[in-house]
């Protein structure tokens, strides 16, 4: 039999509220849950590997109503196979890393700041280097 799992375990495992597995089924995130006779939903590790996958997506910043479109492609095959899939994955890979960038001026502003004891607005006596700006 395949290991299975409660929607507690999977909350637990994947960092996702109960509440949200269960709007994710309900708008059709997710694919059909399987429940046993009492009506619990059981999750496969296959159902976790679809969560993770939205939380991902979720954490570049993807609408959930975009990424219902992407989670019915065939996610199983190469990322290749499917140029619609490639092409939004590099869209966003292209979105984070120009974040990642914004990110690194945001510290390197603040150390410099806390390495130089500067206020945070300009003083008359240090400027504030432009490559922060």
């Amino acid at each position: 039999m395949l290991e299975s799992f409660s929607i507690k375990q999977v909350s637990q495992k994947i960092g996702l509220t109960e509440d949200a597995i269960r709007y994710y089924e309900k708008i059709g995130l997710l694919p059909p849950i399987k429940r046993k006779d009492n009506g619990h939903r059981l999750f496969d590790l296959e159902d976790i590997e679809v969560m993770e996958l939205i939380t991902c997506l979720k954490k570049t910043g993807m609408p959930l109503e975009e990424m219902k479109a992407y989670i019915q492609l065939p996610f199983k095959e190469n990322i290749s196979a499917v140029p619609e899939l490639k092409a939004t994955f590099q869209e966003y890979r292209q979105k984070i890393t120009a974040q990642i960038s914004d990110l690194q001026r945001i510290l390197q502003f603040i150390d410099f700041k806390l390495d130089n004891d500067q206020s945070l607005l300009k003083s008359e006596k240090t400027e504030t280097p432009r490559q922060f700006l």
